[in-house]
């Protein structure tokens, strides 16, 4: 099977993309002026009925990339063909790996379908709520349904939903869906969809070994890739520190900077609690994000932090996929990620929409190798840095050396670097000059 690239210029205005007056007006509404590079060129494709897979970064605008076109095509079915489904029926279906991010699409999709006064019915299933109330709300089917895929399963065992008049398929976070811990549970969903069918993948990063699954799912794909490491509102910065003092200086960044909103990853539910409680000793309030609070303190938390009624939120990966959280100055890796890619969709969060953003690693010792482990994977390199009062040993640069020894740096020793644009703007976002 062949893969069309498609390379298309930026239309001026969304009219140009073919689109109907009640999305034109929707659009105008909510100040969208200009397609993002992505709408740009996955728009016509998603309206021709292309198989598609789309990589841009996060933040660049995919939902819209997909509900548009996808509104379009419904709205165009419901007027001109007389509607044969059953009950319990679902034309477009938007699998998603979270609970967050199911609501989020589905609350996106619902928002540009405004003037369509209500024709076409959108509804969003995941776990951790009542599935009563999501039997109820898919009675009589629905045009789109936004679903993680284990809530998904349930409901169609207890028939509240058949897969068999599904026209499009949507894998958002595409690279999540096709990894291991979804791939039984995908299998199982597919064998339940019409072969012919629109297929969407859509994702921030597409790595090689998922790219190959991708084949059998698509037929005669265009594929678009606007992925960039190198993003002009995003300023990534490491910096380092002796191992054990990682949340004395985190605690030291927050209070210096006074920042209103961070969100620190690490990389375990336990993590969290144990992090909130170093930082809560050093009088700073965190509240945590992971798979172990309740669906309905999740969304408190979550929707608080979006807020901005919550200063610091501590999370596990859960909150690195997808979630719009408008103008987040900071992210912060306390613990690296431990898949390379997860760390393009960690720092996504900040820098979205064109809106500036900061993105810190802080890293001690054990941490060089995978750090950079991550740099080749995402064709990255960046200065380690220190904080002054967090100044470390500096080791050899060996990291596949598995006898790496500290180096004391003699002092004087070395030209002094010249900044580079990127760390100018990274000092002046800081507050360093």
């Amino acid at each position: 099977m062949s893969i069309a690239t498609t390379n298309q210029p930026t239309p001026n205005n969304f009219t140009e993309l073919g689109l109907i007056q009640p999305l034109l007006a929707r659009l105008t509404e909510m100040k969208y002026q200009q397609p993002t590079p992505i709408q740009a060129q996955a728009i016509p494709s998603v309206l021709a009925r292309r198989d598609l897979i789309a990589g841009a970064n996060t933040g660049s605008g995919k939902t819209a990339a997909f509900a548009l076109p996808l509104l379009q095509y419904l709205h165009k079915i419901k007027t001109t063909k007389h509607n044969n489904n059953d009950g319990n029926y679902v034309t477009g279906l938007v699998l998603v790996p979270t609970r967050e991010l199911a609501k989020q699409v589905a609350d996106s999709i619902k928002s540009y379908a405004v003037h369509f006064n209500g024709a076409i019915k959108t509804v969003a299933v995941f776990g951790g709520v009542s599935a009563n109330t999501q039997m109820l709300a898919l009675r009589g089917g629905t045009d789109i349904l936004v679903a993680t895929p284990g809530r998904l399963l349930d409901l169609i065992s207890s028939n509240a939903i058949k897969l068999d008049n599904v026209k499009t398929l949507i894998l958002d976070e595409a690279d999540r869906m096709l990894s291991l811990g979804f791939t039984e549970e995908l299998a199982s969903l597919l064998a339940l969809m019409p072969k012919q069918k629109q297929t969407l993948l859509f994702s921030a990063t597409f790595p090689e070994q998922v790219k190959a699954l991708t084949l059998d799912l698509l037929n005669d794909p265009v594929e678009i890739q606007l992925q960039s490491a190198d993003s002009s509102t995003l300023v990534q910065r490491v910096f380092t520190v002796n191992k054990g003092q990682k949340t004395a200086l985190l605690a030291h960044l927050i209070k210096q900077h006074k920042w209103q909103q961070s969100l620190i990853f690490v990389n375990a539910k336990n993590a969290c609690n144990h992090l909130a409680d170093k930082l809560s000793k050093r009088g700073i309030t965190a509240e945590v994000f992971h798979g172990d609070k309740g669906q309905g303190a999740r969304t408190r938390v979550l929707d608080a932090f979006k807020a901005g009624e919550i200063q610091v939120l501590i999370a596990t990966d859960i909150a690195a996929r997808g979630l719009d959280i408008e103008k987040l100055p900071v992210v912060i890796n306390f613990d690296l990620p431990r898949s390379p890619a997860d760390y393009m969709h960690r720092i996504g969060r900040s820098g979205r929409a064109g809106e500036v953003g900061l993105a810190l690693s802080i890293i001690d010792h054990e941490d060089y190798h995978h750090f950079n482990v991550i740099e080749k994977k995402n064709k990255l390199r960046l200065e380690r840095e220190q904080v002054a009062g967090f100044e470390t040993i500096e080791f050899e640069k060996d990291v596949f050396s598995s006898t790496n020894k500290p180096v004391a740096k003699p002092e004087g020793s070395g030209k002094k670097k010249r900044k580079n644009k990127q760390q100018v703007n990274a000092d002046i976002w800081l507050g360093n000059v």
